[in-house]
């Protein structure tokens, strides 16, 4: 048995939500492979994706408004 020492625990635990959000990228955004050519277009396909991500989670956090009867 290894021990660990004490800044491993946080460490996994970033990175497991790192690998949910690649994971989300992937599968529900079919970011699946780059469509743009070198690395400014990878840049800009990644930072398009990370925003729609992002709109989406805003939109969850948003409360939705109630529909009031005439």
């Amino acid at each position: 048995m290894t021990k660990r020492s004490w800044g491993e625990a946080p460490r996994a635990s970033s990175a497991k939500k790192i690998e949910m959000l690649f994971a989300h990228l992937k599968r529900i955004l079919k970011l699946d492979r780059l469509r743009l050519r070198g690395p400014n277009g990878a840049c800009d396909e990644f930072i398009l994706a990370a925003t729609a991500q992002n709109l989406r989670k805003m939109a969850k956090l948003i409360p939705m408004p109630t529909p009031t009867l005439a």
